[in-house]
């Protein structure tokens, strides 16, 4: 267990390279993971194609599940849960670590906290390697919110909670008064879904998604939904269902990122709603609200990038409590070696696919 051999993303539209990085001594505090099975988010194929920078050369993929295999030195290690970790027990982590003691952290929000490592999005060099899942091996640094997971949970579906999973978590603790209300989603992709489930699983009174592919939307109605729209105008038309006999939307999650989407979603809310906004992680152009309207109707609007460590505790607990409830097994599409993994971002970007997975060991 001398190297790992790591897919190694250099620039945009380039193949990736496969190599045998060395393993090094394990730091204080450090968990030495065996990755198993990754999924390819969407922002791994953005910045594969270009669609979002990142530093160079890295290691991508932060969809991940593992194996521990070997502890740094010093301190007794247990999971967000206070569950003992030992070897051998099958982990999922957070994208982030951060110091605890720093302020944001302290606020409830680790993902931006100081000394903050993101899995799957950082320089790699000699002093700062291993940290992402297209490899054979990852450290875990010091500070990362780790969770022992059942073994009976498919790895494809493991390997989902730490993004789409903890991120919609993230998102339905904005929108807060789950229970009996009505919701609107926009976008029936990973996140999209995600969401949909969870707030099935939470008491939502009624779902709707609007999403412009119609096999998506079909496949929604798996997921909890109970409207569905083909675009924004055919919601407030009321011509695919009768949503004009139901309440205004008490809240809203937008996971697409395109900007006409979300200048027409605030029309929909009630008054006091709420829109977490997720998906415009990625660089488009500016969008154009009404103030009066935002004012007048005392809307809410929150941004989400990432989760905390609570969200990534939801997450977990969702996934193995209802993950045989929702097909999230059958969103992955291929399994791909990690010597296919070039083979694996062309296919996943040629078929639109919700996501594709790689078995790494």
């Amino acid at each position: 267990m001398d190297f790992s051999l790591t897919a190694v993303f250099s620039g945009a539209n380039q193949p990736m390279s496969l190599n045998n990085i060395s393993i090094p001594s394990l730091k204080k505090g450090e968990i030495l993971v065996k990755n198993e099975y990754v999924t390819l988010c969407k922002s791994d194929l953005h910045t594969f194609c270009g669609k979002r920078k990142e530093k160079t050369p890295t290691i991508l993929g932060h969809e991940v599940v593992g194996i521990i295999v070997a502890f740094g030195d010093g301190i007794p290690f247990s999971d967000v849960r206070n569950v003992d970790l030992k070897l051998g027990d099958r982990i999922s982590w957070a994208i982030f670590s951060s110091n605890p003691e720093s302020m944001l952290s302290l606020e409830g929000i680790p993902q931006k906290g100081e000394e903050l490592i993101k899995y799957g999005h950082e320089y790699l060099d000699d002093e700062c390697t291993l940290h992402g899942g297209l490899s054979q091996y990852l450290i875990l640094r010091k500070n990362t919110p780790v969770a022992k997971i059942k073994k009976d949970i498919p790895l494809p579906v493991g390997a989902l909670i730490n993004c789409s999973v903890a991120t919609m978590a993230g998102a339905i603790r904005l929108l807060d008064k789950i229970h009996n209300n009505h919701f609107l989603v926009l976008g029936a992709g990973m996140l999209g879904l995600s969401a949909c489930a969870m707030l099935k699983t939470l008491g939502a009174k009624s779902i709707s998604v609007v999403e412009n592919n119609p096999q998506r939307l079909e496949q929604s109605k798996k997921f909890g939904v109970d409207y569905t729209y083909l675009s924004i105008e055919a919601l407030k038309s009321g011509s695919a269902t009768d949503f004009k006999n139901n309440h205004p939307f008490h809240g809203m999650i937008e996971t697409t990122g395109v900007p006409s989407m979300i200048e027409q979603s605030l029309d929909v809310l009630r008054i006091g709603g709420t829109a977490v906004w997720v998906g415009a992680v990625f660089p488009d152009r500016n969008i154009s609200l009404s103030a009066e309207k935002i004012v007048r109707n005392l809307l809410n609007i929150r941004g989400l990038h990432n989760y905390n460590i609570q969200d990534f505790i939801h997450a977990v607990q969702f996934v193995e409590n209802h993950y045989t409830k929702f097909p999230f097994l059958q969103l992955v599409e291929g399994t791909f070696s990690l010597k296919e993994v070039n083979e694996a971002f062309n296919f996943a970007l040629s078929n639109n696919s919700m996501r594709v997975g790689i078995q790494i060991s």
